[in-house]
């Protein structure tokens, strides 16, 4: 091994040294004489990285940024402590693996270590604790595990949102909301009128749920995305036969809110028994997408119905007490200080039903609201079941690992290095004997739920005959499958990402690493194709809609940064034509009402001339398209000027990653804490999902982790993590990989020791003390 910078460390704690081998993109390699020392290391090196980050992920989980932050955070902290887990510890831990507890332990010991090195050396303190006159505190255990509220589960918005939309349109106007899968009609539950629910319910919910918002207390403004879809992610996996290599190839790229530093943390823990690299989020031990030296393993979100909204009639004259079997029930008070900078703590009451945290009361109309989730069961930590299955070594034993996996519901994609591929769906799903989970119901004992269905009894494929599996958090229950009486949900993600994974995947075999990673940087649009066609028979009159139909209509569908048409059917789809399907179609108020319109069903009404277009359907949608586009030609040479042949998608779709506090920052440090911008491509419906809010067309969310993986021979492997590894601006690697994300470019996932050493630009050995 050539030499290379090295750092030993005193710790105290190890079970023995400990060597960490950092490559030339920032991913740290640690090689230790014990999965202890290797989770050790793990957590201080995440404190190393990424220490302000897990930082404000533990006291925001916790419910402890008011001492940070002040006053106006003491409702936020409030929120998040109603979501904490609050039960059994010894059956929590159970549900993650025999070794879990220990190996956790070990990770926040590690993160300890990072803190009181830091301590011992002050210049170490990351730059934000200085900007915000903060101090990082000690972890627990627990603590990565109770925090239940940093992967949203589903459907309570959707149920807020569909109440009241019935109560004031009928249930008829609901299938202007969102597109249901399978084919279902809601059903009201008998026992309660559907009613708008009081805005205090979901903004309880938000403040617990959303990242955190540094100007205020209060919940942030909606992203203003293109839609929710851009929150999906893609995984598939090909088998040998169907592969140039002869060895079976996956590919993973989970899609999250752009910010920085990057939500995802790449790591290689290597111990005798173990021997694991992949990503995951930096205060949580192991790594949720990766391989080991056997299988290689990747998810996306099944969207399942984890949770419910109960309404409950309270006592007139105790408004603690609510109706529940014919009698009156008193709710559960838990009392706590929470902590405020600058101040005495804050005494906040927080209330339980049987069923679960309350959200709000109303006394005036008689009612309190909480929420049945998944969170308050054990088992239900985002991710943290993944340790479970980072050892195992086949099918079999992977699957079996996943009866733990309560949270978030999750597309599993795995290949194994003897060539077998699956797909299995995983999560805790509550059974609902008698409603479908889509509005809200009566809190009395009518609507209870009668178990939970597992892992084991949800779909899944093993070595399919079609040679490959894949997913994008389309609607994929089998056609077998009896959703009637086996109910997981009926909102499900835009399908075109997976559309497009599925025409290309099944047109050919041959595949080789190169065209996998080619595949996952995809900008094909398939809402794009089918839109233009309607577009072909028009003929308006010359003017900006002419214009529009032709320079559309020799188009190739391609979303790419450098494309003019792809620019123009952006601006059109999204800014001009949903919304204005969205206000002509429904009944008037609607669209007012769905803030995030579900581009499924617009596609499919305006594709069908659906009948709420008036009397001669197909005439009024085609006057429709003309009159949008018309608009969006006008907006385009606003923005881009009089001359199409200079416009390009990738000149206003541009990628950044604010950093939370850069506003906050004075102008030569938020230069140094934002990184960007740059040109994209793609939106939130390619399978290169970067989706964009519309004001602006920024891209806010979508991939910034990838990974290919040529299973077997592991140092052929790709990966790319932007903006950078580190969460330090002063370090290297804080911002080294934005610039090759945004070209669409990858970075060796090196897993042997020798291609490690012969890539290492640094070592730090931890030392025993």
């Amino acid at each position: 091994m050539t030499a290379v910078p090295t750092e030993t460390i005193l710790l105290a704690g190890l079970d023995g040294e400990v060597e960490i081998l950092i490559d030339r993109w920032g991913i740290p390699h640690i090689y230790a004489k014990s999965e202890a020392g290797a989770f050790f290391a793990q957590g201080f090196n995440a404190g190393r990285d990424r220490l302000w980050q897990i930082d404000m992920w533990r006291k925001r989980g916790l419910g402890l940024t008011a001492g940070d932050l002040g006053p106006d955070f003491v409702a936020r902290d409030r929120a998040a402590r109603l979501l904490l887990y609050r039960g059994d510890m010894a059956a929590e831990w159970s549900c993650y693996g025999k070794d879990a507890e220990a190996w956790t332990t070990a990770f926040v010991a590690g993160i300890n270590a990072w803190i009181d090195l830091v301590e011992r050396e002050p210049e170490r303190l990351p730059v934000e604790f200085r900007l915000l006159g903060t101090r990082p505190q000690k972890w627990a255990p627990e603590d990565v595990v109770r925090c239940r509220a940093h992967a949203r589960v589903r459907n309570l918005d959707a149920e807020v949102l569909r109440s009241g939309i019935v109560a004031k349109f009928g249930l008829e106007a609901d299938r202007f909301h969102k597109k249901l899968q399978p084919e279902w009609r809601v059903q009201v539950p008998d026992g309660l009128a559907p009613h708008p629910i009081p805005p205090e319910v979901m903004k309880a919910y938000l403040l617990a749920t959303e990242p955190n918002v540094f100007a205020t207390g209060q919940p942030a403004e909606p992203l203003d995305v293109a839609s929710a879809d851009s929150f999906g992610s893609n995984n598939w996996a090909i088998a040998p036969a169907r592969t140039a290599t002869g060895r079976a190839i996956l590919a993973s790229d989970p899609h999250r809110v752009h910010e920085q530093p990057s939500l995802r943390y790449v790591a290689h823990l290597v111990a005798p028994g173990l021997d694991v690299i992949g990503a995951g989020e930096p205060a949580i031990p192991g790594v949720s997408f990766g391989h080991n030296d056997r299988l290689a393993f990747s998810l996306t979100i099944h969207p399942s119905d984890q949770e419910d909204l109960y309404v409950y009639e309270i006592d007139p004259a105790d408004p603690t007490r609510y109706r529940y079997g014919g009698e009156w029930e008193r709710m559960r008070t838990v009392t706590e200080a929470v902590p405020v900078r600058g101040g005495d703590p804050v005494a906040v009451d927080l209330q339980f039903t049987r069923h679960g945290p309350v959200l709000h009361v109303d006394r005036e109309a008689g009612r309190a609201y909480a929420v049945r989730t998944v969170w308050t069961g054990p088992g239900t930590a985002a991710y943290m079941a993944s340790l479970n299955y980072i050892k195992a070594g086949s099918w079999q034993e992977y699957t079996a690992a996943l009866e733990g996996w309560g949270a978030p519901s999750a597309n599993h994609v795995v290949a194994d290095i003897d060539g077998n591929i699956g797909w299995a769906a995983a999560a805790f799903v509550p059974q609902r004997p008698n409603w479908d989970g889509l509005m809200p119901v009566a809190g009395d004992g009518r609507y209870e739920w009668s178990g939970m269905t597992r892992s084991s009894g949800l779909p899944r494929i093993y070595n399919p005959a079609a040679g490959w599996v894949g997913t994008a958090n389309q609607m994929n229950l089998p056609a077998d499958y009896d959703y009637r009486t086996r109910r997981t949900g009926f909102e499900w993600t835009d399908g075109a990402r997976y559309d497009r994974l599925s025409e290309v995947l099944a047109g050919r075999g041959g595949w080789t690493v190169e065209e996998t990673r080619a595949l996952q940087t995809d900008f094909g649009s398939v809402p794009a194709r089918r839109l233009c066609r309607l577009l072909a028979p028009l003929s308006p009159p010359p003017g900006p809609a002419a214009a529009a139909v032709a320079l559309l209509a020799a188009w190739d569908h391609r979303l790419d940064a450098d494309s003019g048409p792809a620019a123009l059917f952006e601006i059109w789809f999204m800014k001009h034509l949903v919304p204005a399907v969205m206000r002509r179609l429904p009944p008037e108020g609607v669209a007012a009402m769905v803030t995030v319109p579900d581009t499924a069903l617009i596609l499919d009404l305006v594709e069908s001339a659906d009948a709420a277009f008036g009397s001669d359907p197909v005439a009024a949608r085609d006057a429709l398209l003309a009159e949008t586009l018309a608009a969006a030609w006008d907006e385009a040479l606003a923005l881009m000027g009089d001359d199409p042949a200079g416009w390009s998608w990738g000149r206003i779709h541009r990628g950044f990653f604010p950093h939370p506090l850069s506003r906050l920052a004075p102008p030569d440090l938020r230069a140094k804490l934002d990184v960007g911008p740059a040109p994209k491509g793609g939106s939130n419906l390619t399978i290169n999902n970067n989706g964009y809010r519309t004001s602006d067309f920024r891209v806010m969310s979508g991939v910034t982790w990838r990974m290919v993986v040529d299973v077997g021979n592991w140092d052929a492997s790709w990966t790319i993590n932007s903006p950078g590894q580190s969460g330090d601006p002063s370090s290297p690697h804080y911002r080294d990989l934005f610039p090759l994300w945004a070209k669409e470019e990858y970075v060796p996932l090196l897993y042997s020791r020798g291609a490690v050493e012969a890539a290492a630009e640094r070592r730090i050995r931890l030392v025993p003390a």
